[in-house]
């Protein structure tokens, strides 16, 4: 029986999904959420193909299949990219060509003709490599006229961001074009962030944690992203903040559908 892995961010209108699939003879395996362990287990033990719903948060899926592509033990699983807008499609098939893309109507006639990814499968480059030159404003989404809210930030950091577009303001409440929060032990990080993900649907929330040697409190990449996602939010985009800093941006897992 042929094994399949489902990428979908809600469950309920994942439920279609299995439905079809189990029908068609498939085994399917599904989780609402996505961490590290998952690719890992992923990787260790592959799926016969992965199908991603590009209907709510497409640039995660992207990012996802592109990490499949990055591992040598997921490279040659084929993937297929069900539903979505044409816009997201469009900038997903760019760093996926080779990739299988179909309606929901027609994904159980493709699961069929399904065969291995061609021998010499495309590898995109990884999102930090594609942001290589960008400036810390453009990666964090930073644009003329936003305000930006620097929350437990270090004194140093709004010249830190570097240059900013015209007419950038820095504001201390909230809701902010752009909000960075800088938790400052892992206490704080999960208090603080259960008031903060309400404003997730307003604001680009970026939680941020210092790198390598310098994370002397606690905060992680890791510890960010199992929080974020134990509060109903999920990650999808992650940049360098500065020479200390890194930051992942979170939106409401429920609700978020495009980037």
């Amino acid at each position: 029986m042929p094994r399949l892995r489902l990428i979908h961010w809600n469950a309920a209108e994942a439920a279609r999904y299995l439905t079809l699939l189990k029908e068609a003879g498939h085994h399917v395996e599904y989780s609402p959420e996505f961490s590290p362990p998952l690719m890992r287990d992923w990787r260790s033990c592959p799926p016969d193909a992965f199908v991603i719903d590009l209907t709510r948060l497409p640039s995660h899926g992207r990012e996802i299949a592109v990490a499949l592509r990055q591992s040598k033990a997921t490279r040659a699983v084929p993937i297929v990219f069900c539903e979505g807008e044409e816009a997201k499609i469009a900038k997903t098939r760019a760093l996926l060509p080779d990739a299988v893309y179909c309606p929901f109507s027609r994904l159980k006639s493709n699961l069929r003709k399904l065969g291995s990814t061609r021998a010499t499968p495309v590898v995109p480059v990884a999102m930090m490599e594609r942001y290589a030159g960008r400036t810390v404003a453009q990666k964090l989404g930073i644009r003329a006229g936003d305000s930006v809210c620097l929350l437990e930030a270090p004194r140093d950091m709004p010249a830190g961001l570097g240059k900013l577009p015209a007419g950038v303001t820095f504001v201390e409440s909230l809701p902010a074009a752009v909000t960075l929060f800088f938790p400052t032990d892992p206490h704080a990080l999960r208090q603080q962030l259960s008031e903060l993900r309400f404003f997730a649907a307003k604001t680009k929330l970026w939680v941020c944690w210092k790198k390598g040697k310098a994370a002397a409190n606690g905060v992680s990449e890791r510890l960010v992203r199992e929080t974020g996602i134990s509060l109903g939010l999920v990650d999808y985009k992650i940049c360098s903040v500065s020479e200390v800093w890194s930051g992942l941006l979170f939106a409401l897992q429920r609700s978020t559908t495009s980037e």
